[in-house]
C-alpha cells in the first residue's frame, strides 16, 4: 500500500503518521490491555470531583467537614482576574491560542531540558487531564508501564488526547475554573477556594496579585514553596510570577516594585478555626449517617454533600464552657483528695498493684510486644519504661513532657471525664453533644459509645411503672429495713439494700418525697410490688435499649447504660408519654442545594398522659421536697426566676464510681455523667463523689448560661400544666422539718422534730419549698 508513494521521504512520513494514528487508538482503546484506562467523553462531560462534605449548626454556622481531599468548589465568576492573570502568566502563556496541546511550548522544553535548563511544556488543559482524571495513577496503568522509557510516552499522549477532549467539551473559562478547583496547595488543601482561606482567609475574588501570585507559585511544587513551612522560598517564588504576569503585560511596572516588596502576609486563623476539625459531633452524625450513605450510595468523604444537624452552636458552646469550668474544679478535687496516693483501688480498698502493666497487658500494642519478645515480660516492661517526649492534655493547656507508655498511663488514669446530651422532647432534636472533655486526646464518646451503672437515676423508671399500674404518687410507704428473697439464674438470693445515708428513718413518706429525697428502702419495696420484670419492660418501653438484668435491684440502676439512652428515656415524660427517635441531622443536600434527604421526628405512645404528667410533678419533687437531692441547684440564682421550675434526679453508682444528673425544664431535658474511664478509679467521700456534687454544677451552670442569653430561644417558666385530666391524687405536701436554731448542725436533728407545718394543713395544694 505505501509502495504506491514513489517519494521516500513522504513515503516514511506517511507510514509514520499511519502507525501514530494507530498508536493513539490502541491506547484510546485499551488494546490487549497494554494502555490503561482511558476517559471517554462521558467521563469528561461529567467528571467525578472528591469533594469535603460540610457539616452546620441548626443557626448555620459551619460545625465541620468530612474529607479526603479538602475542596470546596467555586464558579469562574467567584475567581478574582488576578489569579487568572497569574496561573495563565507562569503555567501556559499560550493558553487562549491552543487547543489544549501547544507542541510550539512542548519542543522549545525539550530543547531547553536537553540543554540543561529543565521546565515543563504540559498546558493548563494538559495539566487538568492528570489532576482530574488520574491519567498517571494505577487504574490508568496498561502492561506498558512497566517499560520505562515507554510508560512516559504512553502517559503523555493520554495526556494529549484528554486534553483535547476536554477542550472539545469546555470553553476556556470553564477549564480555568475546573483546574482551579482541582489542584492541591499543601496542607491537605485542595482547589482554590480551600487554599485562598486557609492561607490568606479570603474567597478567592478578593485575592489582591501578591496572594494570587503566592498561591500560583506554589503549584511548581507545593512543599517547597509552601507559604507556612518554606516562608522564604514562597516570598521568591511569589516575587517571580509577580515579574511573569508584568512580562506578559498582566501587571504594570509599578505595581510590581509595590507588591514585590509587600510580605507574604499571611492571615492564618482560618487554619486555626477548630470547627473544621474532628469532633465528638462530627463522629457522631457520621456514626448517624452511616446507614443512610449505604443505603443510598453516597460517600460522606467524597460526594460534597451538605448536613444540616439539629446541634445549637450557641448551647453547644455553653455546654462546653460549663464542662470545662466545672471539670477544672473537680479534676482539681480528685488530685486534692488522693494526693500522692494512687487511686486505682480494687473493691476493697485497697491499691490495685503493678496497675500500668496490667492496664498495658489489654492494649493491641501489647499482643505485638508479646510476640516480639516472646512472651519475656521483662523486655515488655522495658520497653514500654522508655522515656519519649509528648504532648498531655492538661486543663491548663496542652504540656510538653517526657513520659513512658506505663507513665502516659498512669497519667490519664487519674483524668475525669464526662459526657454530656440536651434533647428538645418536642421537637425530638438533639441540642447539645459533649462526648468527653477533649476529642484530641480522649476520642471515647462518652454520649453514646460509654455505658455506666445509672445509680439512682434510673429510679423513676421504677415509679413510673408504678404510677401507670395504680399507684398514686401520695401512696406511702415506710423507709424501713428491707429483705427481697428472688432467684438469679436459679439461685436463691436475698436482697437488702441499704440507703445512702447507711440509716433508716422509719418515717412514712409519699412516693414523691421519697423519689425526691431518693430513699433506696421504698424503691425497693416499690420495686417489689410492681415486679422488676415490669420495670425493666417499662426502661425499655421508654427508650432504654441497653439490656437490663431483671433483678430487684435494677430499679437503683445497677445496669450499664448511656447518656444517650438515658436522656431520650426522660424525654418521653416531657414529651406526653411518646416515646422518640432522637434527631441529630434534619437535612441533606447536595452540592447545588438540591434536598436529598429530610429527617422528620418518629415518635411512639408508650405510656399515658396522666402518667407522664405526674412523673414530671414526682421530678420537681427534689427541689420541693424535704431532703431533694437536687437542692444544690439554689446554689445558682441565674436558674431561679420568673417562678422557674426544674426537676431532676441525682445518681451515684456504687463506690462513687459514676455520677450522673438528670435535668428537666419546661423545654429541655439534659443528662450528665462524670467518672473515670477506669472504674476502679473513683472519689471515695459522699461529698466528694455524688452527682450532686459532680454532674449537677455542669447541668446548672449549661442553664444559667442559656437562660443568660436572651437569644437562645429558651426562657425561664413553670412546667406545662396538665395536658389531660389527673385522676389520681397528688397534692399531698411532705412536713417540713423544723429546724433547732441553737444547734449547730441541723442534721443530728432527731425524727420526733418533724411535723407538718400548719399553714400547710390549710392549704396542701400549695407546693413545699425549703428555704435555700
Amino acid at each position: 500500500m505505501f509502495r504506491r508513494i514513489k517519494n521516500r521521504f513522504l513515503r516514511y512520513f506517511v507510514i509514520f503518521v499511519y502507525f501514530l494514528i494507530l498508536f493513539f487508538c490502541a491506547i484510546e482503546l485499551n488494546f490487549l490491555w497494554l494502555f490503561g484506562y482511558s476517559p471517554d467523553m462521558q467521563d469528561i462531560k461529567s467528571p467525578s470531583l472528591s469533594l469535603s462534605s460540610e457539616i452546620y449548626y441548626s443557626d448555620g454556622k459551619l460545625l465541620g467537614k468530612f474529607y479526603k481531599e479538602n475542596r470546596s468548589p467555586v464558579e469562574f465568576k467567584n475567581i478574582s482576574p488576578n489569579l487568572i492573570n497569574a496561573l495563565v502568566a507562569t503555567e501556559d502563556q499560550r493558553f487562549y491560542k491552543h487547543n489544549g496541546v501547544d507542541f510550539y511550548s512542548f519542543f522549545t522544553s525539550v530543547l531547553s531540558t536537553a540543554k540543561g535548563d529543565r521546565r515543563g511544556g504540559s498546558t493548563i488543559t494538559q495539566q487538568l487531564a492528570k489532576n482530574l482524571f488520574e491519567t498517571r495513577k494505577k487504574k490508568s496503568q496498561g502492561l506498558l508501564s512497566h517499560v520505562p522509557l515507554l510508560r512516559t510516552v504512553v502517559f503523555k499522549c493520554k495526556e494529549w488526547i484528554t486534553a483535547y477532549k476536554i477542550e472539545h467539551v469546555y470553553s476556556k473559562n470553564e477549564i480555568i475554573t475546573l483546574y482551579l478547583n482541582t489542584v492541591p496547595f499543601g496542607n491537605n488543601s485542595f482547589g482554590i477556594k480551600t487554599a485562598s482561606r486557609k492561607y490568606f482567609n479570603k474567597d478567592p475574588f478578593g485575592l489582591n496579585p501578591a496572594e494570587a501570585a503566592t498561591l500560583v507559585g506554589m503549584l511548581k511544587a507545593t512543599h517547597t514553596y509552601n507559604p507556612i513551612k518554606n516562608p522564604d522560598k514562597s516570598l521568591d517564588r511569589r516575587n517571580t510570577v509577580l515579574k511573569q504576569m508584568n512580562k506578559y503585560n498582566y501587571l504594570s511596572k509599578a505595581d510590581l516594585d509595590l507588591y514585590t516588596a509587600k510580605p507574604l502576609n499571611l492571615d492564618l486563623s482560618y487554619v486555626e478555626d477548630e470547627s473544621q476539625g474532628d469532633s465528638y459531633i462530627r463522629r457522631a452524625v457520621e456514626k448517624w449517617l452511616a446507614k443512610w450513605c449505604t443505603d443510598n450510595g453516597y460517600d460522606l468523604y467524597e460526594d460534597g454533600l451538605k448536613i444540616y444537624t439539629t446541634i445549637d452552636s450557641r448551647l453547644q458552646q455553653y455546654a462546653e464552657e460549663a464542662v470545662a469550668e466545672k471539670m477544672k474544679m473537680l479534676q482539681s478535687r480528685f488530685n486534692n483528695l488522693w494526693g500522692k496516693k494512687n487511686p486505682w483501688r480494687d473493691p476493697d480498698g485497697n491499691e490495685i498493684p503493678d496497675y500500668a502493666m496490667k492496664v498495658a497487658a489489654k492494649l493491641p500494642v501489647f499482643k505485638a510486644l508479646d510476640k516480639k519478645y516472646h512472651g519475656n515480660i521483662d523486655s515488655i516492661r522495658w520497653f514500654l519504661s522508655k522515656q519519649k517526649k509528648m504532648k498531655v492534655f492538661t486543663w491548663h493547656g496542652d504540656r510538653d513532657t517526657t513520659f513512658s507508655s506505663l507513665d502516659s498511663i498512669q497519667y490519664y488514669a487519674r483524668m475525669l471525664n464526662t459526657g454530656m446530651m440536651t434533647i428538645e422532647p418536642a421537637t425530638g432534636k438533639i441540642k447539645v453533644w459533649v462526648g468527653g472533655i477533649d476529642h484530641k486526646y480522649f476520642n471515647y464518646d462518652h454520649v453514646n459509645q460509654a455505658k455506666r451503672q445509672a445509680g439512682s437515676t434510673f429510679k423513676p423508671f421504677a415509679y413510673a411503672t408504678a404510677l401507670d399500674n395504680g399507684f398514686s404518687p401520695c401512696d406511702k410507704f415506710t423507709d424501713q429495713p428491707v429483705s427481697i428473697k428472688f432467684k438469679d439464674g436459679g439461685k436463691d438470693e436475698v436482697w437488702e439494700p441499704k440507703n445512702a445515708s447507711f440509716s433508716f428513718s422509719y418515717q412514712e413518706m409519699s412516693l414523691r418525697w421519697a423519689m425526691g429525697k431518693s430513699i433506696n428502702s421504698i424503691t425497693a419495696q416499690l420495686t417489689e410490688k410492681v415486679g422488676w420484670d415490669k420495670v425493666v419492660a417499662y426502661a425499655h418501653k421508654c427508650g432504654i435499649e441497653s439490656p437490663l438484668k431483671s433483678i430487684p435491684s435494677v430499679s437503683l440502676g445497677t445496669n450499664d447504660v448511656s447518656v444517650f439512652e438515658m436522656v431520650r428515656a426522660y424525654s418521653t415524660f416531657l414529651n406526653k408519654g411518646n416515646k422518640i427517635d432522637p434527631i441529630l441531622v434534619t437535612k441533606i443536600t447536595d452540592q447545588d442545594g438540591n434536598v436529598l434527604q429530610e429527617f422528620t421526628l418518629k415518635s411512639e405512645k408508650v405510656i399515658s398522659d396522666e402518667t407522664a404528667w405526674l412523673m414530671l410533678y414526682m421530678f420537681r419533687g427534689g427541689m420541693e421536697e424535704p431532703g431533694g437531692t437536687s437542692q444544690a441547684l439554689w446554689e445558682y440564682p441565674g436558674l431561679w426566676k420568673k417562678d422557674n421550675q426544674i426537676g431532676g434526679k441525682t445518681g451515684t453508682s456504687s463506690k462513687y464510681v459514676d455520677a450522673w444528673y438528670m435535668g428537666i425544664t419546661k423545654d429541655l431535658v439534659t443528662g450528665v455523667w462524670v467518672g473515670a474511664d477506669d472504674r476502679a478509679v473513683h472519689f471515695t467521700t459522699t461529698d466528694s463523689g455524688e452527682g450532686s456534687h459532680t454532674a449537677l454544677p455542669i447541668f446548672a451552670r449549661f442553664m444559667e448560661k442559656v437562660y443568660a442569653d436572651p437569644t437562645s430561644g429558651y426562657t425561664w417558666g413553670l412546667f406545662p400544666k396538665p395536658w389531660t385530666k389527673i385522676t389520681k391524687q397528688y397534692d399531698c405536701p411532705s412536713p417540713h422539718i423544723k429546724t433547732d436554731t441553737l444547734s449547730a448542725d441541723s442534721a443530728l436533728l432527731d425524727t420526733a422534730l418533724l411535723k407538718l407545718e400548719p399553714e400547710q394543713q390549710k392549704n396542701p395544694t400549695e407546693n413545699v419549698l425549703p428555704n435555700k
